[in-house]
């Protein structure tokens, strides 16, 4: 009795913790008071009210120092006289870094550490032309020049004689100096403790009061800043930075996610700024500016004649304003402006505003939208490779009972016919949302339950949050406590906020030591009850704290080496990310690949791992803004992104939950999510009508697995986007510009999802002058560019290939990716009106890292010319071993032939049997049976 009555105890206590967070959550919902504007954020709403003007900042020029990696100039600002420093670099692949920091700090200056693979290479600069107030540099590599002027202080780069950039061309450069408080003793606390002690900083904490800095006064929020009834305490005084980038011939922006907005980005004048300030924001509004769970300070500009990025690497809470010289004319406007002469030159203007930090800005000058990609991607790195599973189909659900609900969903996926890569357990698998443990009476085995999906090949994924219950009988805790591993306080206190489990300690994972210790914790022998086919998801990791301000941590919160939580605020989850995946991979001792899924993210997160769109509604708005959110991601490295099926709040009609299912079938991550309060969701509950579209969209999925895996391939050398906006496989067709509810897969696939309640037909834009498309379904041939009509049923998943395209696929259909890993491969070759295409295929043992230290991996190349299919090798280095043949070869828009013959080295020729659909000029070619490391060509003649 005594035993019932604790777990009575502890079901009381869930249901009473998910009952806050649910309230908590719903509350925030419904209520943008709980987040700030820029007007409540207080650098912001200073740095807003400056306007347009003559900028106080000069450039010394006197003081340039020219350096092999750099230039050094000093600059001033004419009304306080502060000395800043600014170090200008040329760098490798038409890339510029700004840096600007104080000269003499009070202390140092937060500078983002890890999110650069590496040192970026310089190339040289040199001065090239001079007058009194301005200095010409050449950058020896690429056609450009950067003019330093110096009064006031202003940046032009030009590539040849046309101006491609301005930095501070409209006077709104700020950089809040550190300074000391009005009160002598705070300033002599502020100046010897909380980080590097600065005897200069001392020396000045001793001065009378007269002699503090000139403008050293009381603005309102900058020394103590309140919202609701949360205080941020800010004992180093002011310290945003901000500047203005003005971008002539642009009128396209994108980037910044994450935000539920449009893809192009909006001007911002007249409303709020876009922030990025990574929150717990449950069921977000959409087309709205306002932060949610992630950030990336990455912003793309576009035109028909050339591509920008703009990288601000800064991660404390930053806002950033556009404004346009075109924004609100309409295209027959613009015409008629430039049919009268009159028009001027588009122009967008871009202004960074970040709380601290300084201002460290890498200009990505294309000039391509690929050129663009692998810039910032040798920056931050590419998209890790999945492992193979995880491009499958997940199934998840806050909380899968027990174990024998486990088996339960696993055998419904077999009964059903549906194929399943991995089961996923939220919060309540845990003992008292302890995480890295098992509630032992609802999960007493969860090795022998790991067992038994590794039968069927499947996998599981478990919840691991980056806040851990305050227990002094949980060894986690104690562990971390004992080391001194926690967030502190500004008192110097381990930090404590309410989440899951109730009151909870934040590891900091800024200190290296705690991500090693983090990364140890996913040791079989650590992790308790885990085993090879367990997998790790990070969610809550912004940090969610439901007492915080925000609902996050507290500003003034201190991390390793005395920085305050405002310095790295956005970098959090990027840090929770990068530890668990480095947990997984040590776990295999360095061979296997980790799959982790993380909510909040930062610029270089696609190293680790997948991100989604977090806590989505059952609503039809958030079906669609999933398309402008990834296309968002993946413009700026993070390819792997999904949302969740269904919406994770609310009951979906079966409708929206059948479309949802269509939709994420061509979304890079393939995943079903629901709250603990709405009904049981999975596919076979659903009545026929209804289960039999969403069992050909998981077919259509893992069919095109091996297309799936190839785009991730390419993604990981180059950085280019698995999902794309049509502008970038189209960049000189204005139409694709602002285009964001159709979508290209690599260069091969256009998908238009049906995203309308009761849909009869959707319009689909299909562009290129010239080129031909083909329903993937039909197999009807349709020529761009056009704006198609396309009549749809329950069943309709509008997708076409580009004409000139290569798409291998898997036709066998099995329970999970692992059981077709080794099956035969069926290519459609959809000809261009030349009667052309090409196409690849990668290869490798889909979960081990053999392919980047053995060259373990095959990459083959697939070409058509001149009524001849070729296979060859796209990378001579990798080499594997497979029993994958070509089991077919389905040629989209070809005559019939009067015979095919296969040609292979050493091998006689062939005669190949054929069949040819006259109505829908399809040539099948059967059982080519060829291995997929061979050589070979086949002839129609």
């Amino acid at each position: 009795m005594a035993a019932v009555a604790v777990r009575r105890r502890r079901s009381w206590a869930r249901f009473a913790l998910a009952c806050l967070g649910l309230c908590l959550s719903t509350a925030f919902a419904v209520d943008r008071s709980n987040f700030k504007t820029c007007d409540q954020s207080s650098f912001c709403k200073r740095q807003r009210a400056i306007q347009p003007g003559f900028s106080p900042y000069r450039a010394l020029l006197d003081s340039l120092e020219l350096g092999p990696d750099a230039l050094t100039v000093h600059l001033v600002n004419e009304v306080t006289k502060v000395v800043l420093l600014l170090e200008l670099q040329g760098l490798k692949g038409n890339m510029t870094r700004i840096r600007i920091d104080e000269l003499k700090p009070l202390r140092p200056r937060y500078r983002v550490p890890d999110v650069l693979v590496a040192d970026p290479p310089t190339t040289r600069l040199s001065v090239s032309g001079r007058d009194e107030n301005s200095v010409e540099l050449t950058v020896a590599e690429g056609p450009y020049k950067i003019i330093l002027t110096g009064r006031p202080f202003r940046l032009d780069l030009l590539e040849d004689r046309s101006l491609v950039l301005s930095v501070n061309a409209r006077g709104l450069m700020v950089f809040e100096h550190q300074r000391l408080p009005r009160n002598s003793e705070e300033r002599k606390e502020t100046a010897e403790g909380n980080g590097s002690p600065n005897e200069e900083a001392a020396e000045k904490a001793d001065q009378p009061e007269e002699n503090r800095e000139k403008d050293d006064k009381d603005e309102p929020g900058a020394w103590e800043e309140m919202f609701k009834t949360h205080s941020d305490s800010k004992p180093f005084g002011p310290t945003s930075v901000g500047l203005d980038f003005s971008l002539p011939g642009m009128e396209y922006v994108y980037g910044i996610p994450e935000h539920a907005e449009d893809l192009r980005l909006k001007v911002t004048e007249g409303g709020e700024p876009y922030r990025l300030y990574n929150l717990d924001v449950f069921q977000y509004e959409l087309y709205n500016p306002m932060a949610l769970y992630g950030s990336v300070p990455v912003l793309l500009a576009h035109s028909i004649h050339r591509d920008l990025g703009i990288f601000w690497l800064n991660a404390a809470e930053t806002w950033v304003d556009i404004s346009s010289n075109t924004a609100g004319k309409t295209l027959f406007g613009k015409m008629l402006d430039y049919l009268q002469g009159g028009g001027e030159t588009p122009q967008t203007d871009v202004r960074w505003m970040s709380e601290s930090g300084i201002i460290d800005v890498f200009l990505l000058l294309g000039p391509t939208i690929s050129d663009v990609f692998r810039q910032y991607t040798s920056l931050t790195g590419t998209q890790a490779l999945p492992p193979l599973f995880s491009l499958g189909y997940h199934q998840s659900r806050w909380n899968y009972r027990d174990e024998a609900d486990v088996f339960e969903v696993d055998q419904g996926f077999d009964n059903h016919d549906l194929p399943c890569d991995v089961i996923w357990l939220d919060i309540e698998h845990a003992d008292g949302k302890r995480y890295f443990t098992w509630d032992s009476s609802r999960f007493p085995q969860p090795l022998a339950m790991l067992e038994h999906l590794a039968g069927k090949r499947r996998k599981l994924v478990t919840i691991v949050d980056p806040h851990i219950k305050v227990d002094s009988e949980y060894p986690v805790h104690e562990e971390l406590r004992s080391q001194g591993l926690y967030v502190k306080t500004r008192d110097g206190s381990d930090y404590e906020g309410w989440c899951w489990p109730g009151s909870a300690g934040y590891p900091d994972f800024t200190n290296i030591k705690m991500r090693a210790w983090w990364a140890n914790m996913f040791s079989f022998d650590k992790y308790e009850g885990s085993a090879s086919n367990l997998f790790i998801w990070n969610d809550m990791n912004e940090p969610s704290v439901f007492n915080g301000p925000e609902v996050t941590m507290l500003k003034d919160a201190r991390h390793d080496g005395g920085w305050e939580h405002r310095d790295i605020h956005n970098i959090y989850g990027f840090y929770v990310h990068m530890a668990t995946a480095e947990g997984l991979i040590q776990r295999s001792g360095g061979t296997e690949r980790p799959f982790v899924l993380a909510r909040a993210f930062f610029a270089g997160s696609q190293r680790y791992g997948a991100v989604w769109t977090g806590d989505n509604a059952a609503e039809w708005g958030h079906l669609k803004i999933s398309i402008p959110m990834c296309l968002s991601m993946g413009l700026v490295g993070l390819s792997f992104c999904g949302a969740d099926i269904g919406g994770f709040f609310k009951n979906p009609e079966p409708e929206l939950l059948m479309r949802w299912y269509q939709m994420g079938a061509y979304q890079p991550f393939y995943r079903a999510h629901a709250h603990m309060d709405t009904g049981r969701r999975e596919p076979w509950l659903l009545a026929p009508e209804y289960l039999g579209p969403i069992r050909d969209a998981l077919r259509q999925r893992y069919a095109l697995l091996p297309f799936w895996y190839t785009l991730f391939y390419r993604a990981h050398l180059d950085g280019h986007p698995v999902m794309r906006p049509m502008w970038v496989q189209y960049p000189k067709d204005v139409a694709t510009f602002s285009l964001d509810d159709q979508f290209m897969l690599g260069d091969s696939l256009l998908v238009h999802p049906v995203a309308e309640p009761g849909a009869r037909g959707v319009q689909v834009y299909l562009p290129g002058e010239g080129e031909v498309w083909y329903d993937t379904q039909s197999h009807q041939k349709h020529h761009g560019p056009q704006t198609l009509y396309l009549p749809v049923t329950f069943s309709s998943i509008p997708v076409f290939q580009r004409g000139g395209t290569i798409i291998p696929r898997w036709e066998r259909v099995r329970r999970s990716s692992d059981c077709m890993k080794d099956d035969p491969i069926t290519l459609y070759v959809a000809l261009s009106p030349q009667g052309t295409a090409e196409g690849e295929l990668y290869l490798d043992d889909g979960h081990t890292f053999n392919y980047e230290t053995q060259n373990e991996f095959l990459f083959r190349k697939f070409t058509f010319s001149g009524n001849t299919l070729t296979s060859s090798s796209a990378d001579p280095r990798g080499h594997f071993e497979t029993p994958i043949w070509i089991e077919r070869v389905v040629i989209l828009g070809a005559g019939k032939p009067a015979s095919v013959l296969l040609e292979t080295e050493g091998i006689p020729e062939t005669i190949l049997t054929f069949h040819h659909n006259a109505e829908t000029s399809v040539l099948t070619l059967r059982k080519p049976e060829v291995h997929v490391s061979t050589d070979w060509s086949i002839h129609l003649r």
